[in-house]
């Protein structure tokens, strides 16, 4: 009867430090096994990391966003239809285009992940609300389809200058003047194109779509004013 006794004890004794040992083992893997996190929302937005080298003539609207498919593609998104954020003004035979109507309607997120606008309202300010609030597009968000940041004010050279030939709200300017470097088809030394500063720094005020008119169309003409010839893509879709 002694050694019955014994026999239980020792029984419940290994049970209790078998359920001891898987207790321990649980507690460490629930220590070490990696949290996991949502996926990145795909990329939808960014600045062209280089233009066409030819100042601001892009080939046009077509040309354009051509370029933003291909450095899309090259970055591994270009399974979405991508669009250049430019407006062009109307002629005899074509009428204006507006850069927020190209676009689709949101949201944008950068190579990181980040909401850069929600939709074409928050983008634009276009509610007193949506521009009290103000959209999320600043150096700190507006990376190249490389994930790298574009040179700011202060960098060496300044390349804050982004092409877009629109107004504040998106659309074309309706005037007798060029503000698009004749739709985005010249790259004289005459001529300008209306640019935002994507670092909301500089030019009188922190548009980063329409800040000031550039001086002339050529190359060595938008370097000279702290462009590159740079502009926004979207992804339409």
């Amino acid at each position: 009867m002694h050694s019955s006794k014994k026999i239980q004890a020792a029984t419940w004794l290994c049970a209790a430090m078998a359920t001891l040992s898987c207790a321990q083992h649980a507690s460490a893997q629930a220590v070490t096994t990696p949290a996991t996190t949502a996926p990145k929302p795909p990329l939808s937005f960014f600045i062209t990391s280089e233009g066409l080298g030819k100042g601001a003539d892009l080939g046009g609207l077509a040309g354009a966003d051509a370029h933003c498919q291909k450095l899309a593609t090259a970055a591994g998104a270009g399974g979405k239809t991508w669009r250049a954020y430019l407006s062009t003004q109307a002629t005899k035979d074509q009428p204006a285009v507006n850069a927020r109507d190209r676009i689709g309607t949101g949201p944008w997120h950068n190579t990181r992940g980040a909401v850069v606008a929600k939709d074409l309202a928050h983008l634009h300010g276009d509610t007193l609300d949506a521009a009290r609030l103000g959209n999320n597009l600043s150096w700190a968000t507006a990376f190249t389809e490389k994930n790298e940041p574009v040179k700011r004010a202060g960098d060496k050279p300044n390349e804050h200058d982004i092409l877009t030939g629109s107004l504040p709200d998106g659309r074309a300017f309706d005037d007798a003047a060029d503000h698009t470097c004749k739709n985005f088809t010249s790259s004289a030394a005459d001529g300008s194109a209306q640019v935002g500063h994507f670092d909301r720094t500089g030019g009188g005020n922190t548009s980063w779509n329409s800040t000031h008119a550039s001086k002339g169309c050529g190359q060595e003409n938008l370097v000279s004013t702290g462009g590159a010839g740079l502009f926004y893509c979207f992804a339409s879709n």
